[in-house]
């Protein structure tokens, strides 16, 4: 079969976007060497991730909250470990929404919702991280700068994987859009028991491989899932090997390869 050529007016644009973009060799391979998360690409893929980065930087606008003085570099940073999710789903799974806001450090939004007896309550929580549907995603830049160390914790995957939750409709729900030859029951069986697992272990006070912050909902739990998917693909694999598999599916990537863990 061969590869498919998007014919369309934004492939187009797209393409002469890229013949124009300016990117330094030196910077890019520094960015591959220094940052562990991306070690063991190979080549095509390197180049792939690099042409959907540019991209993301083109097509999102980047927005420095509080006194953060936001650089070319800080941005791409950002770009190469947002578009890692999609790097064989392509852009477009990134269509609906523009904005990415960057804080110093935590941030403490403000959120307003109504209960069933017609009261509004204000939520005013700590956050690293944040994504609405078809609204901005927020960032902390203090845990941004220590994603990509392969220790399990990504706030930029963790969001970027909320953004794909939501592709349908709605809150994030631990149920994205799968891909044709996939199962739904399958897919809702192994993240479910997954869940309710790791609900227990964590309830019993034990120490768990994936970060006990999965067990706020189901979707904290894909969006932290796939933390671990492209950071600590081995732990995943040996703790939850249904979800590892339905991750790959899903993403239509094998970490575990890549890193040579088999």
């Amino acid at each position: 079969m061969g590869v498919r050529v998007d014919w369309t007016f934004k492939g187009w644009r797209r393409k002469r976007l890229l013949g124009r973009a300016e990117l330094p060799p030196e910077q890019w391979r520094s960015l591959l060497a220094e940052l562990p998360l991306l070690r063991g690409l190979p080549p095509e893929e390197a180049g792939r991730l690099r042409d959907l980065a540019l991209l993301f930087l083109h097509e999102k606008q980047f927005v420095p909250a509080g006194d953060l003085e936001l650089t070319p570099e800080m941005e791409l940073l950002i770009a190469v470990q947002a578009c890692l999710p999609i790097l064989n789903l392509g852009l477009d799974c990134y269509d609906g929404w523009v904005s990415v806001i960057v804080y110093p450090g935590e941030f403490v939004p403000r959120h307003e919702y109504m209960d069933e007896a017609g009261v509004v309550h204000v939520m005013r929580d700590v956050r690293i991280g944040e994504s609405w549907e078809r609204g901005p995603m927020v960032l902390s830049w203090a845990d941004v700068s220590l994603s990509g160390e392969e220790d399990g914790v990504n706030v930029v995957i963790h969001e970027c994987a909320h953004k794909l939750d939501m592709l349908n409709g709605g809150e994030a729900n631990g149920f994205p859009p799968i891909h044709g030859g996939m199962s739904a029951e399958a897919w809702s069986r192994t993240f479910e028991a997954a869940y309710e697992d790791l609900c227990a272990r964590v309830d019993g006070g034990e120490d768990t491989a994936i970060d006990p912050y999965a067990t706020e909902s189901p979707g904290e739990f894909f969006a932290v899932a796939s933390e671990a998917f492209f950071e600590i693909p081995q732990l995943l694999a040996e703790v939850y090997p249904q979800v590892y598999r339905q991750l790959a599916a899903f993403y239509r990537q094998d970490p575990l390869v890549r890193k040579g863990s088999r």
